[in-house]
């Protein structure tokens, strides 16, 4: 975000202020970490846990929230038959959860933030826990003129939590305003960016989106600049969500205290120390199942409150694997295992040295032992980086990316010594920057530093910078070398590959750029084909990593361990209110 006082949520006692991707996303949601609030509204960012939360893909930050990933990609066995209940079991589902950065949809980044935006707010479409997109506002929809026109039909029945009913200019004043230079989120205009008019909007050259037109009170055409298999896939990003914006003029900057959703809960609570959410009784779709869904956001560690019935759900860190897994504790009866579509990564700016030079950087790649990290340093909570796209989005088989990501630390010897800042005192000091503020550094960024040093020479020092700071600095270029995370906010290698390295992408923060590339992306946005677009897209992947202007790390598994009276609850890769499909039996 462009206004560094929208980018977080100040808590005096309960007090609210304004606030920031996604990392996806960014384009993509970013590894959010868990974070306090203090009462001068400061941000401080406490110690990182690897854990699997729900999942767009925003950027991710090192210190993972400790919300579980939703539903999606199936676990490795089938939960046994589950058999709906009367919408009346109400009850309170209890999760361990984090302040988030921001509850305006239109400037999410972050996992954290968007768990709770995507159960507060809706759209027109959603996806479900099969990763499908289905109607959510709209009922339905058409297409003309040739795939380059949606004409979606609204639910008349809808309304926001207050009851004010939902139009289809509700719909474009959303969207207009989330794309607004006022407001200046560094993420609506690029998942809004395919509709005619959004990037002359955005640079306050139009007064309006040419493309958005009201048929009637429960109609509107979105025409889109050409047709794009993945054009209603970014719809269900937050950004696309709906909120009440005349509700946002009468409340001001506190409007996130109390926002006026649409979404299947409404914010009843937000502390320091809790977050809860309670069923919105106008909600015009079917569920939620529970009463309240209350976020335990400064009660201990969250495994701890699990084993004492004080935690319905949690993730399982990489610590704890070994003691859970083991057959003859019955917690590991409780514990649900599932992919994530995420990649935890190293980026360099490719403008800034030494990392302008590509030998550097292909030594940075080469000297990284992925097997290590991922078996080793995370005990198995993740697998070894195949490249930018996480395997579940990758159709090439052989995987022509192994080559090129194989581990060889004399062949990284060989390339930073071919460098131009090969020569002794040539070498400028190299700064690795996370996101932190406890001093404590995660056992996967200490043993990235270490193979630097040991397979090439390189010394390297880390600095910490709080969460909705370094979202901020990270729109704004400041970091040459630094470590993120990036969790899909769609299902699509377009959320990945397109989103960060096309040369004028805002989520592009290392600033590469390659003809080539781009010519390979913008092929594969209007191709029709699946396998000729995916095809397209692992071309592209496959130049970028020669180029390495981003190392990949790990791909995340996510390890959940859920209570026997919670039902139906699904792990996986998806961005959805999967809250409300949840209800608690005996």
């Amino acid at each position: 975000m462009s206004n560094r006082a929208l980018l977080v949520i100040v808590a005096i006692a309960l007090a609210l202020l304004c606030a920031c991707t996604l990392a996806l996303g960014t384009g993509a949601l970013f590894w959010i970490q868990r974070q306090t609030i203090d009462v001068s509204g400061a941000v401080d960012i406490v110690d990182f846990q690897p854990t699997g939360t729900p999942q767009i893909a925003t950027e991710l930050d090192a210190d993972s929230s400790e919300a579980p990933s939703p539903g999606g990609i199936k676990d490795t066995e089938a939960i046994p038959g589950v058999v709906t209940p009367d919408l009346a079991a109400g009850g309170t589902l209890r999760l361990a959860g984090d302040l988030p950065p921001t509850l305006d949809p239109a400037m999410v980044q972050d996992n954290t933030s968007a768990l709770y935006v995507v159960h507060l707010f809706s759209g027109l479409v959603r996806l479900n826990q099969d990763l499908e997109i289905v109607p959510d506002l709209a009922t339905g929809w058409d297409m003309e003129d040739q795939g380059r026109t949606y004409v979606f039909h609204l639910n008349p029945e809808a309304t926001f939590a207050d009851g004010t009913p939902i139009t289809a200019e509700d719909v474009v004043r959303s969207w207009e305003r989330a794309c607004s230079p006022e407001l200046a989120s560094p993420v609506a205009p690029n998942y809004l960016g395919d509709i005619v008019g959004v990037e002359a909007f955005a640079r306050g050259q139009a007064t309006r989106i040419e493309g958005l037109d009201i048929r009637d009170a429960y109609t509107l055409a979105v025409s889109i600049d050409a047709p794009k298999a993945y054009f209603l896939a970014k719809l269900t990003y937050p950004a696309a969500l709906l909120v009440d914006v005349d509700d946002i003029g009468r409340q001001g900057e506190r409007w996130m205290l109390d926002p006026n959703g649409s979404g299947p809960f409404v914010l009843d609570t937000i502390t320091e120390d809790l977050i809860a959410l309670e069923r919105n009784s106008r909600y015009y779709g079917e569920g939620p199942l529970v009463d309240r869904v209350e976020f335990v956001v400064n009660g201990g560690l969250p495994i701890t409150m699990y084993e004492n019935d004080q935690l319905d759900i949690v993730s399982v860190w990489a610590d704890e694997l070994d003691r859970v897994m083991d057959p003859y504790n019955p917690l590991s009866e409780q514990l649900h295992v599932a992919p994530e579509l995420s990649t935890e990564y190293l980026a360099m700016d490719v403008t800034r040295p030494p990392f302008d030079d590509v030998a550097v950087r292909q030594a940075v790649l080469k000297a990284i032992d992925r097997d290590k990290l991922a078996t080793l340093v995370l005990n198995n909570s993740a697998v070894p980086g195949r490249g930018i796209l996480p395997p579940g989005l990758v159709t090439a088989e052989p995987d022509p990316a192994s080559e090129v990501m194989a581990f060889d630390p004399v062949e990284a010897r060989r390339l930073l010594a071919s460098s131009r800042y090969a020569a002794p005192g040539n070498m400028p000091a190299i700064v690795l920057s996370i996101s932190g503020t406890s001093g404590y550094m995660p056992p996967l960024t200490e043993a990235v530093v270490a193979m630097l040093e040991e397979n090439l020479g390189l010394v390297v020092t880390v600095e910490q910078i709080d969460w909705p700071d370094f979202l901020q600095d990270l729109n704004d270029r400041r970091y040459a070398f630094y470590s993120s995370g990036w969790i899909a906010d769609y299902p699509d290698p377009q959320n990945f590959v397109d989103l960060l390295f096309y040369s004028q992408s805002s989520q592009n923060h290392t600033g590469y750029a390659n003809p080539e590339v781009d010519a390979l992306l913008e092929q594969a946005r209007i191709e029709q084909d699946d396998e000729r677009r995916a095809a397209l897209y692992e071309q592209a992947e496959l130049v970028i990593l020669r180029e390495a202007p981003w190392v990949p790390l790990t791909h995340g598994v996510a390890y959940t361990l859920v209570k026997p009276w919670v039902q139906g609850y699904g792990s996986g890769a998806g961005l959805y209110p999967w809250l409300k499909d949840i209800y608690l039996g005996d």
